[in-house]
């Protein structure tokens, strides 16, 4: 298993220990930073890579990638979205299933 498949499983297991405790704005935030790191090793293997630490930078990155498919735009839509003053999404969404699939077919790509 690569450093980077470690850093993302160590971020998701963040996010289901979050999610457990009934924190959803923790998991989210999980979620996102795991895809962060997806995207970080993607634009880098793609000869872009970025100077930005923050998910949330590398996530609108990812949104201008012409070779990303409708469905994975969907996805990065839903991770950059902001939170009701409710602190939820609008959108029916499961970020963490969501940026699973996300770093998946970065990382295969």
């Amino acid at each position: 298993m690569t450093d980077i498949q470690v850093q993302i499983d160590k971020e998701f297991e963040k996010a289901e220990q979050a999610r457990a405790k009934k924190n959803e704005g923790q998991a989210r935030v999980c979620a996102r930073r795991a895809a962060g790191i997806a995207i970080r090793d993607y634009l880098t293997r793609k000869g872009t890579p970025s100077r930005t630490a923050s998910a949330y930078d590398l996530l609108n990155q990812l949104k201008d990638d012409p070779l990303l498919s409708p469905d994975l735009k969907l996805i990065v839509d839903h991770l950059t979205l902001r939170v009701t003053e409710e602190f939820k999404l609008p959108v029916d969404a499961d970020l963490v299933a969501e940026a699973r699939t996300l770093c998946q077919e970065l990382l295969n790509k």
